[in-house]
């Protein structure tokens, strides 16, 4: 009995991992770009946050959530179904303006001029990256 019970349970998470695959592998590589950034920015502000502002436990709690944080954002940025070259500008130019927006959630920090005029180059950087095919 508890043989069938175990191959039903790996039959079911079978199913379910099958269905989980199946949806990553249609999602816009651009997706994974936007939510590498989202966490490698949360966790570099939570990381930077409990270098100054914490002590003891709590920012070995800190430090380690962080971790988790940086963690996912390689592991989503690696899910993404194309080689990293070919998302390289458009991951560029996503952590920057993903980078600011946290910046101003976690640190209330507006950006100023010349980051703003410098991100404008580099959102436009990566967007060249991205999009300018050649004639290969």
């Amino acid at each position: 009995m508890l043989a069938f019970l175990n191959d039903v349970y790996c039959n079911i998470a079978a199913f379910y991992l099958n269905i989980m695959m199946k949806f990553i592998q249609g999602l816009h590589p651009a997706i994974f770009v936007l939510i590498a950034t989202i966490f490698e920015v949360t966790g570099d502000a939570i990381i930077r946050k409990c270098i100054y502002e914490y002590t003891g436990i709590t920012r070995i709690l800190l430090f380690a959530l962080g971790a988790i944080f940086v963690f996912l954002y390689g592991f989503s940025l690696n899910l993404a179904p194309v080689e990293f070259k070919q998302v390289v500008g458009l991951y560029i130019a996503t952590l920057f303006i993903v980078w600011q927006i946290g910046n101003y959630v976690a640190f209330k920090t507006l950006p100023t001029a010349p980051i703003l005029i410098g991100g404008m180059l580099i959102v436009a950087g990566g967007l060249i990256v991205t999009f300018w095919k050649t004639g290969k």
